[in-house]
């Protein structure tokens, strides 16, 4: 299986609008971050993609994608869920609903705000044509195993997934001790790591590095990061087999 970083920036994007910082002037590319998001691609061709951000259309012609048969939400956040619209283009193309996974508060949202984009597949694809179903535990989708790990975002209950030997953390405050019994023998961690001072809902990167020496995955990145992490200066910091995700950058696992 391959895993695609679409986007490993935090709500605002890296560059910040009307900041001059050197992140945000950097010429280099791996601190170009567009808003968290990611796709898993199957051996036999599905796509699952991981949450909606605003940048969705833009991450999906940068990267060539065709299709999307399934939507893993972790939270439903603006810059993880509103480019949901753009769905529409791959409902159009496959003549097919789509489906999303995530927790009952995430499904009541989405119908409460996004209702529209809920219906039956008929002559018409102006609309996106999706179908929500709230999952609490673990299931199957395209025959792989997909295990919903519960984390904290400040205040409310989020999904983090596991994948095969895979899991994907992004928005993470706190992840409870019931958690890391399904985050042991990974091969990949992708996990949340803001910036380097604290703040309420996510973890800074010395809380990152704590969590990644106690799950102790072969390989861990870190993703949904402020412009004030600086790639070059963020990767020098970094032990050893962790690194600064970025946008693009594909990783395969079993």
């Amino acid at each position: 299986m391959q895993i695609t970083l679409l986007g490993v920036g935090s709500s605002a994007g890296t560059p910040v609008v009307g900041c001059n910082c050197a992140t945000c002037q950097s010429s280099n590319s791996r601190n170009k971050r567009s808003r968290c998001s990611s796709l898993i691609t199957l051996p036999t061709g599905e796509n699952i993609l991981i949450d909606t951000g605003p940048d969705l259309r833009n991450q999906a012609l940068r990267e060539n994608i065709k299709r999307v048969d399934a939507v893993l939400y972790t939270h439903t956040h603006a810059d993880h869920l509103h480019g949901i619209d753009d769905l529409r283009a791959f409902c159009q193309i496959q003549r097919s609903q789509i489906p999303l996974f995530a927790n009952q508060d995430a499904v009541t949202h989405i119908q409460n705000k996004f209702g529209y984009t809920l219906r039956e597949p008929c002559d018409f694809w102006d609309l996106p044509v999706l179908r929500a179903e709230v999952i609490h535990q673990p299931f199957q989708l395209f025959n792989i195993p997909i295990t919903p790990i519960p984390v904290m975002h400040g205040k409310i209950h989020i999904f983090g997934y596991r994948i095969g030997n895979l899991a994907y953390l992004t928005d993470v405050s706190e992840i409870p001790e019931s958690s890391f019994d399904l985050l042991q023998g990974l091969d990949i961690l992708l996990l949340d790591c803001l910036r380097e001072t604290s703040h309420p809902t996510h973890i800074n990167m010395e809380q990152s590095l704590s969590y990644i020496s106690r799950i102790k995955a072969k390989q861990s990145y870190m993703i949904h990061m402020t412009h004030d992490l600086e790639y070059e200066t963020l990767s020098a910091k970094l032990p050893a087999h962790v690194f600064a995700g970025y946008d693009g950058l594909k990783l395969t696992f079993s």
